[in-house]
């Protein structure tokens, strides 16, 4: 079969084609899927890009979308011919935090779905949604889970509350969505005055151009009628924190998804005790959650935003449309 693999210490330059065996046939516990589909995202690129280093020849992708071939003796959740999409954590069942490192997620600490067939626990898959192409199934696992996870789980969110959302990533777009489906209201910056537009195209109630006001969180904050955001979707880290401080109520609720502007911050920390804010970082989900929002997604009236799709043997070209910025949504991987 075709992979896509990385070749150490790294490098968008060190991604090549392979062409290695299939993948085996399924243990007891097991099925092997024929991969249609896949997604790249701010975790994936870390590795391509060798910022997290991962062995010698790995295959690439946390997250894709096929279909069943074969399963094991003692599995009885899938059938051949199903539907079905990869989850981050496969030892991540449900409840709280379980896990802190990727060393069982795909395309880090095993190989990935960047190829044509991926062998793997039944643990690690989910049914697609009713009526959701392959392509769009694949956004799902990390943008799509981490959003729900932090709004519904660790939220949670409630409808009539506000949330704010920053940039028009993965995370962001289906946190917007995801909150307009269960009656919130969204606050959405951007420092693109087309991606505003976009943003309110897909149900934004408010938005914010952060690069002609820096002052965001306060206009955020004065918007609310000066009560505060009840939640923000935080991407920046660094570079976003002091200003989402600034927007969030008292006893709001801060979840810290990205690192986007880099590892280490300096913060307002007066705001923070005087606010009593909640901060929790948002590490994806638990095959629960993954389960739970494909169920959500297939009641409600919600289709991923894909930007642009690639080919399998184009995915360091995919990476570098990502590290330019100009997308808006999910950039996916035809395989």
């Amino acid at each position: 079969m075709k992979a896509m693999i990385l070749d150490a210490p790294g490098g968008l330059d060190r991604i090549r084609v392979a062409n290695i065996d299939d993948a085996r046939a399924p243990a007891a516990n097991e099925i092997r899927v024929r991969m249609k589909a896949g997604c790249i995202n701010y975790h994936d690129y870390g590795v391509a890009s060798g910022r997290a280093p991962t062995e010698d020849g790995r295959i690439l992708l946390a997250d894709g979308a096929g279909i069943v071939e074969q399963v094991g003796s003692e599995v009885t959740d899938f059938l051949p011919g199903d539907a079905v999409l990869t989850c981050i954590f496969p030892q991540w069942r449900s409840g709280p935090p379980q896990v802190s490192d990727f060393s069982q997620t795909p395309g880090d600490g095993v190989n990935g779905v960047a190829c044509e067939t991926f062998t793997g626990p039944v643990g690690l898959f989910t049914p697609i949604p009713r009526g959701y192409s392959m392509a769009e199934a694949a956004t799902i696992t990390t943008a799509g889970v981490t959003a729900w996870r932090a709004l519904l789980v660790n939220g949670p969110l409630q409808a009539g509350e506000t949330v704010l959302v920053q940039g028009s990533g993965g995370v962001s777009l289906y946190a917007l969505q995801i909150a307009k489906a269960l009656g919130a209201r969204v606050i959405a910056t951007s420092s693109s005055s087309h991606k505003l537009a976009r943003l309110r195209a897909l149900g934004a109630d408010h938005v914010i151009n952060y690069r002609d006001e820096p002052e965001w969180g306060r206009l955020a904050h004065e918007w609310t009628g000066g009560k505060g955001v009840d939640h923000v979707i935080d991407v920046g880290g660094p570079t976003t924190l002091p200003q989402s401080i600034e927007a969030v109520k008292i006893g709001g609720h801060i979840a810290m998804i990205g690192l986007l502007g880099g590892l280490e911050a300096k913060i307002p920390m007066i705001p923070i005790f005087a606010k009593q804010i909640r901060f929790q970082g948002c590490l994806n989900g638990s095959w629960q959650d993954q389960a739970d929002l494909v169920e959500f997604l297939a009641t409600h009236d919600i289709r991923p935003v894909i930007d642009r799709s690639f080919r399998l043997e184009e995915l360091a070209e995919a990476f570098r449309y990502e590290e330019s910025g100009q997308h808006f949504g999910k950039i996916v991987i035809d395989i």
